[in-house]
């Protein structure tokens, strides 16, 4: 009864007599408004969960889905690894060295995120050796003093593989002929596109050479970790957090990441709202 009232009443005001030609005509433009308001924001919003979706998904071939830190950096990271191998979900841990740091060639200066990873370790917790597009991720030994950069890092310095770059930590080191940033030379001996934010801003380098840079000894800064599911990530860190304690601080992708998939979020609410106006103009 209430389908045949409706198409009763659309088809009257659809199909009007022609005394009432404007009603036909206003009706005939109010639907046609309103299908291209809905094809509107089914489009675009698809399109807003697509780059969402893409966006998540590159970015997290470079970063953890989660990392482990204590204050004052780990010492015994290898048994800490193993008490947290049985977290639910918990694929795989890699032990990390990181900061920021300035790196420089010629008069060519960028600021950079800095890790030092242990390559063998990191492959079963970032898949970011496939995306190399030039050297090579094994040519990151201890000692040698090899750097990989981000494919827009690399351009924005004008560097190729073999090149030698200076990398400067925020930290002053006291000599007898004054103080001085802490600085060192390394050799590009790689270049990674994951098409991502991090091309222009990561550094990766061995995490032997990154304890002596950072003078942490036998320390690490923490463990990356790498979970089955990255959108269930957040819930089993809150739990791994709950079971660890306060000695220990866990933050998951969505947290190192926030601001950027919030302004996401927002664009996508902004523009839903913005469609459904005109849906409800038609």
């Amino acid at each position: 009864m209430s389908l045949s009232t409706s198409y009763f009443i659309g088809r009257r005001y659809t199909f009007s007599k022609r005394r009432s030609g404007f009603v036909s005509f206003v009706s005939v433009f109010a639907i046609g408004g309103m299908a291209l308001g809905v094809f509107a924001l089914v489009l675009v919003l698809s399109v807003m969960n697509g780059f969402d979706h893409e966006l998540k998904q590159r970015l997290l071939r470079a970063i953890p889905h989660a990392t482990l830190e204590a204050k004052g950096g780990l010492k015994n990271w290898q048994s800490l690894s193993e008490d947290i191998a049985s977290t639910e979900g918990l694929v795989a841990s890699s032990p990390y060295v990181g900061g920021h740091a300035l790196i420089s060639k010629g008069a060519i200066v960028d600021g950079i995120s800095l890790q030092g990873v242990s390559p063998n370790d990191d492959a079963r917790v970032s898949p970011i050796a496939q995306y190399l597009v030039r050297g090579d991720y094994a040519a990151l030994k201890e000692g040698e003093f090899g750097i990989v950069l981000g494919s827009l890092l690399a351009y924005n310095l004008g560097t190729f593989v073999g090149d030698k770059v200076t990398v400067t930590l925020p930290k002053i080191s006291i000599t007898l002929a004054g103080a001085f940033p802490r600085s060192r030379q390394f050799r590009v001996v790689g270049v990674f596109e994951v098409g991502a934010q991090v091309d222009q801003s990561l550094a990766l380098i061995h995490l032997n050479d990154a304890q002596k840079l950072f003078r942490l000894g036998d320390k690490v800064s923490g463990l990356r970790l790498k979970f089955d599911d990255l959108y269930t990530a957040p819930t089993a860190v809150k739990s791994l957090q709950s079971s660890l304690g306060e000695r220990y601080s866990l933050k998951d992708w969505s947290q190192t990441q926030g601001s950027l998939f919030q302004a996401v979020k927002l664009e996508k609410t902004v523009t839903g709202i913005l469609l459904s106006i005109v849906i409800a103009v038609a």
